[in-house]
């Protein structure tokens, strides 16, 4: 019986500590700190309202995006994603949602969204910023 344990113990010695050394060498994007201006986010925020609103459980011609930082992707009830969207496994993380908004169909091919993406940084950083804050209360 004790053989059929090596190989995992191998295995588990060979692997956990190139696991734990890349974990010590990433920074997760949950826990990036979030640091646009809220009031300047809001207004970006103008360019979103056609589609969507941060109202809890109000969904437009795209889902409600309150609480979206750091929920899972395709997660909203009562709203139909693409199936690209809701199969990403993607987390709306800063890292996450700053690809997303830079690039919506770059980041998930297939998607239902329409709009091409912000193309300043400061604005995607204020909007993240914005979009956490009306989730806060």
């Amino acid at each position: 019986m004790q053989n059929l344990f090596r190989p995992v113990a191998l295995v588990a010695a060979l692997t956990l500590p190139m696991i734990a050394q890349a974990q010590d060498q990433a920074t997760p994007a949950a826990t990036m700190e979030i640091t646009g201006d809220v009031k300047k986010g809001k207004k970006v925020f103008k360019k979103c309202k056609a589609c969507h609103t941060v109202k809890e459980g109000k969904n437009k011609t795209g889902p409600s995006l309150y609480g979206i930082v750091g929920a899972s992707a395709g997660g909203v009830e009562k709203f139909k994603y693409s199936k690209s969207l809701s199969e990403s496994g993607l987390v709306w993380d800063v890292e996450t949602l700053t690809a997303f908004l830079t690039d919506p169909k770059g980041t998930v091919p297939g998607n239902k969204m329409s709009f091409k993406g912000l193309k300043k940084e400061k604005d995607i950083v204020d909007l993240i910023a914005y979009l956490h804050d009306a989730a806060q209360g």
